[in-house]
């Protein structure tokens, strides 16, 4: 990131303590996420950044650090879809003016309504390996008697994109989340539904490869919310590239829940797992950031913000729970590397006579 050297106008104290932890990061990322390439792999995450750029529930600001720490799990990775980004978006553009000039974001208008909760869905991705392809959209239902409900809470974003050979629609959704039982709980299941039918019908349609990612508020992988996402013919990350080791995905601070996924309905032979061993899991900057034994550090600095209780023991108990997440967030990030290179594949099939004269999607000359 380009934006390292305003750390030098910072105090002592402050500066060495978030630099220590940004090569920490640094070093955290090196060795879990797949190192990105030019031209061979994307690396495509979904990261629920848990009320950003608000304090409405009072627990204060996010520090200057937090904003560095963010941007530079960002930058790990080659396109990223964010929820619950608020209205006001001048926190974003701090983490765009870290992330650099290379890097875009697409973002939509707020959701109204309290179950919109006045979030924008974004996605931000790096223009030196990503190309937007001048497709964009809020998903809106047809009138349906098959449809259980009439729109989501929080409207889906769909966006065209390219990196390399492969050429993708790639939808993100913040679905309803409510009670674990009974109505709330019908809602999320047909919110997956709907979701999951629609863009079958699409992908049927255009012959277009789609992926659907983001917060799903998927309970785990046994529940009928993960089933209502799979009867539409969507795939997931686990069952392609890393066993049955299902805890592996748990997104949540704990690593308890499965609430964010990424789902895959692609054409034959245009959906290839990356190279790396650890080519999809979750990134749990927890193990490097904000530790437990240091609440009374961060009490110091932010103790006239936020809710900080009057003992220490309590204070600890607040820092790991709550303060702490929402200077990150209480979710994980969850990525997948993709083989984006099909060159020797095409000119193979081109030899043996069983390829067509155009290549199976567009080159990057069409952008």
């Amino acid at each position: 990131m380009p934006m390292y050297w305003q750390l030098k106008r910072w105090a002592e104290t402050d500066r060495v303590r978030t630099i220590d932890n940004i090569l920490a990061l640094r070093r955290n990322l090196a060795s879990y996420v797949p190192p990105r390439t030019a031209e061979a792999t994307l690396l495509l995450a979904t990261w629920n950044l848990r009320d950003f750029g608000s304090n409405k529930f009072g627990h204060g600001n996010r520090l200057p650090e937090s904003m560095y720490y963010i941007a530079e799990i960002i930058s790990a990775f080659d396109l990223v879809a964010v929820q619950e980004v608020n209205e006001d978006m001048t926190s974003w553009e701090r983490i765009m003016e870290l992330l650099g000039p290379s890097w875009r974001y697409i973002a939509t208008d707020v959701t109204e309504g309290a179950s919109g909760n006045g979030e924008r869905m974004v996605f931000v991705y790096d223009s030196d390996k990503v190309q937007f392809k001048h497709i964009a959209g809020e998903i809106v239902l047809p009138k349906s008697k098959k449809n259980a409900i009439d729109q989501f809470a929080r409207t889906p974003f769909l966006v065209r994109f390219q990196s390399g050979w492969f050429k993708f629609n790639l939808c993100t959704v913040h679905l309803y989340y409510g009670a674990a039982t009974g109505a709330g709980k019908r809602r999320r299941v047909e919110e997956i539904k709907a979701i999951g039918s629609f863009l079958k019908k699409r992908a049927k349609k255009d012959n277009q490869n789609y992926i659907l990612l983001g917060d799903m508020n998927v309970v785990d992988p046994d529940d009928e919310t993960m089933k209502a996402l799979l009867s539409s013919g969507f795939v997931l990350p686990k069952d392609l590239m890393m066993g049955t080791d299902e805890m592996k995905w748990a997104t949540n601070m704990t690593e308890s829940k499965h609430y964010d996924q990424i789902a895959f309905m692609v054409r034959k032979d245009e959906l290839e797992p990356g190279p790396s061993e650890n080519n999809a899991g979750v990134f749990n900057y927890y193990n490097t950031l904000f530790l437990e034994d240091s609440a009374e550090d961060y009490y110091t600095i932010s103790k006239k913000e936020g809710k900080w209780p009057k003992t220490i023991s309590a204070r600890k108990n607040y820092f790991q729970k709550e303060w702490r997440t929402w200077q990150m967030s209480d979710h994980l990030p969850l990525f997948v590397e993709l083989k984006i290179d099909f060159t020797e594949k095409y000119l193979h099939r081109i030899r043996e006579g069983t390829q067509p004269v155009q290549p199976p999607t567009p080159d990057a000359t069409d952008s």
